[in-house]
């Protein structure tokens, strides 16, 4: 476990060492992209183009080091929305994690946090609420039971549905589970009913 830690702290020193060779107009701005993707503002964190402003700035850095500067800033910004820190307790976090923090990078978390760190809450607790898969197929088939352990009546039909749902993680999964004919002539009525209700909306 120590060795892990140790190699953790390694790792954010290596990436604080990369993020004191950006001047702090060009730190906030990185800084800034990953904000306004965390409000909802933008659809994703368009790295090349923050590899793109580096490269510009002078700044060079490998596509690894970029990437770990990015990554290191998301789970930062995206941690602090998490536990409503304020502006000082992030710089607190920061210090804690890694004493090579240049003052003046400290100072622009502080005051783009302020500024955000309330957005940012509010979005994180928005996505909590709507983070529910999306169904994307669904698959249904007759069946006859002809031997369970626990029907009494055999010889019944049923109904065995296959659902496949876009999990938030983006990952697909699939739930299956069996009806009887009124349960799914039930289920049938409900969804012409939801689908008569969206209709109005």
């Amino acid at each position: 476990m120590a060795a892990w830690v140790s190699e953790v702290k390694q790792g954010v020193n290596r990436v604080v060492d990369n993020i004191c060779r950006l001047s702090p107009d060009l730190f906030a701005e990185s800084c800034q992209h990953i904000l306004n993707y965390l409000q909802g503002q933008t659809g994703g964190v368009d790295s090349a183009k923050i590899s793109d402003r580096f490269q510009r700035a002078g700044v060079i850095l490998d596509h690894e080091a970029q990437q770990n500067i990015i990554r290191f800033l998301l789970l930062t910004f995206r941690s602090a929305g998490k536990s409503t820190l304020s502006g000082d307790d992030l710089v607190s976090k920061l210090e804690e994690g890694s004493n090579k923090w240049p003052k003046a990078s400290l100072q622009v978390v502080h005051r783009l946090w302020s500024e955000h760190g309330a957005l940012v809450h509010a979005q994180q607790e928005t996505q909590d609420m709507l983070s529910i898969g999306q169904l994307v197929d669904i698959q249904w088939k007759l069946g006859l039971a002809v031997s369970s352990d626990t029907c009494r009546s055999l010889n019944s039909p049923f109904v065995s549905l296959l659902l496949k749902i876009a999990e938030p993680s983006g990952q697909i999964s699939q739930r299956s589970f069996e009806m009887t004919i009124p349960q799914f002539q039930n289920f049938h009525k409900q969804v012409k009913e939801m689908a008569a209700v969206m209709e109005t909306v």
